[in-house]
C-alpha cells in the first residue's frame, strides 16, 4: 500500500493540457484538495483564470513554471495528467527537472516510473527530494480468499459503465455523506488519484494479475473495523482493456452492494475499440452475476455524472432512466448523495 506525507502546499503540473477530462488528475484535486494547492504549472495557461478550465477550481494562479512559485513554498509537485501509454510527456521533463533541483517532492501516477529514470534519480539524490511512483505494484504479494467476506464493515462498490465516468467521485461523495451522519466511513482508493486525495491505498491496475484481487482484499481488510468503506471502482467490465481490474475489484473486496456510474450522454466507450456501451440493463446484470459467484450483491443505485448539461437536462434524464431501472438515480455532485446513500446502507 502507498501512503502518502501530508503536503500541504501542491503545484499541479498540467502543461499545455489544462481541462476537465485532459487533466483529470490535477481536476479532481482542485475538488478535493482546493485548500492545500497553491498554484498550477502550465506555461502554455500561464496568467489565464483557472476557472475558465476548471469550473469548481479555486483562485489560485497558473504559473509558466516551478521557479515561479518559489514564495509560494511548494512542498510537491504533482503529475497532473494521465497521458495514454503512462509516459512522462516530454513538455513536463523540463518541470520535473526544475522541481527536484528545488527539493520539491514529485508524486507521480504515471505507468512509467519516475524513480527509475537515471536523470531524475540523480537529481533528487542530490537536492533530498523524494519521487513517489503511486503505480508501482505493491512488494507483498498475496492471493485473494475471500476474507474480505470476514469483516464487519458494510463494503459498497462503485462500478462503471465505461472507465472516466466519475467512479471515485461517487465513491468520495458516498463517503462524505455518510460521515455527515455520523458513521466511520472510509473511502478505500484504487488509483493514484484517489491516493493523492486520501493519502494511501493501491492502484489496482499496476498489479501483478494474480495479485490484484489479494491487493483489493487487503485494502478492505485494513478497513474492516469501520462501519461502512466505499471503494473506488476502476474500468469496466464490458471493456476488453480494463475488466481485469474490475473484476479484480469485485472478487477481492466482495461488496455488499454495487453503485452503477454513468456518465450522460455517452453512447460508445472513450478507449479503443471505441464500440458501443451495453445497455443498462444488461451491465446490472453482468455485475451482478459476477458478484454473485462469491457473494449476491445488487446495484442499488445509479450515480449520474451530468457534467455539461443544465440542470433541466440532467433531471429530465434522471426521471428518464429511474423509471426505467426502477432504482434511485442522481448526480451525487449536483443533487447530493442521500438518495444514493440510503440505497446503499438499505439494502
Amino acid at each position: 500500500m502507498h501512503i502518502l506525507p501530508h503536503y500541504q502546499h501542491l503545484l499541479l503540473l498540467t502543461e499545455g493540457q489544462l481541462g476537465v477530462f485532459t487533466s483529470k488528475t490535477a481536476a479532481v484535486l482542485l475538488r478535493y484538495r482546493s485548500g492545500d494547492v497553491v498554484a498550477v504549472v502550465d506555461s502554455v495557461a500561464a496568467g489565464k483564470n483557472l476557472a475558465e478550465f476548471i469550473p469548481w477550481a479555486p483562485p489560485v494562479p497558473i504559473l509558466a513554471d516551478v521557479a515561479a512559485a518559489e514564495a509560494l513554498k511548494p512542498d510537491a509537485l504533482v503529475i497532473g495528467v494521465a497521458p495514454v501509454g503512462g509516459k512522462l510527456p516530454a513538455a513536463m521533463r523540463q518541470h520535473v527537472r526544475a522541481a527536484l533541483r528545488a527539493g520539491i517532492d514529485v508524486i507521480s501516477g504515471l505507468h512509467g516510473f519516475l524513480n527509475d529514470d537515471a536523470e531524475l534519480a540523480a537529481l533528487a539524490a542530490g537536492s533530498g527530494a523524494r519521487i513517489f511512483d503511486l503505480r508501482r505494484p505493491p512488494s507483498e504479494r498475496v492471493i485473494a480468499t475471500a476474507r474480505a467476506l470476514t469483516t464487519r464493515c458494510r463494503r459498497v462498490l462503485t462500478v462503471g459503465t465505461d472507465g472516466n465516468v466519475g467512479k471515485m467521485v461517487a465513491a468520495l461523495e458516498l463517503a462524505t455523506a455518510a460521515r455527515r451522519r455520523g458513521l466511520d466511513a472510509h473511502f478505500l482508493a484504487t488509483g493514484q488519484t484517489g491516493i493523492m486525495i486520501a493519502g494511501r491505498g493501491i492502484t489496482i491496475d499496476a498489479c501483478v494479475a494474480d495479485f490484484a484481487p489479494g491487493a483489493a482484499e487487503q485494502l478492505v481488510l485494513d478497513a474492516a473495523q469501520c462501519e461502512v468503506c466505499f471503494i473506488e471502482g476502476q474500468g469496466s467490465i464490458a471493456h476488453p482493456g480494463f475488466s481485469a481490474v474490475t473484476l479484480a475489484l469485485l472478487h477481492g473486496t466482495c461488496p455488499d452492494v454495487l453503485i452503477l456510474v454513468h456518465q450522460l450522454g455517452r453512447t460508445n466507450y472513450l478507449a479503443p475499440p471505441h464500440g458501443p456501451l451495453p445497455p443498462l440493463e444488461r451491465l446490472i446484470d453482468a455485475y451482478e452475476q459476477a458478484a454473485d459467484l462469491l457473494q449476491p450483491a445488487r446495484v442499488v443505485a445509479l450515480a449520474l455524472n451530468s457534467f455539461g448539461y443544465t440542470e433541466e437536462e440532467a433531471h429530465s434524464a434522471a426521471r428518464r432512466i429511474e423509471a426505467e431501472l426502477k432504482l434511485p438515480v442522481a448526480d451525487p455532485v449536483r443533487d447530493g448523495c442521500e438518495r444514493l446513500l440510503e440505497a446503499a446502507l438499505g439494502a
